[in-house]
């Protein structure tokens, strides 16, 4: 793995982790009111940017 793609799964994983938290904290203060709304948006904003989870899981590691 070069550096440049370790720089690019450092930056996927820090997405990841903000985006959770963002989602996290709108269904806290909602009182997880438009949990499914929250859900898809995140989602679809991590589609957007390639962060796509589903696509992630079916990707193996490289070496």
């Amino acid at each position: 793995m070069g550096i440049f793609d370790k720089f690019k799964s450092q930056a996927r994983n820090r997405g990841k982790q903000g985006s959770d938290t963002a989602e996290q904290k709108i269904n806290e203060k909602t009182g997880g009111k438009y949990e499914d709304q929250v859900d898809t948006g995140q989602q679809r904003a991590e589609g957007t940017l390639g962060m796509d989870r589903d696509r992630d899981r079916d990707r193996p590691e490289q070496p």
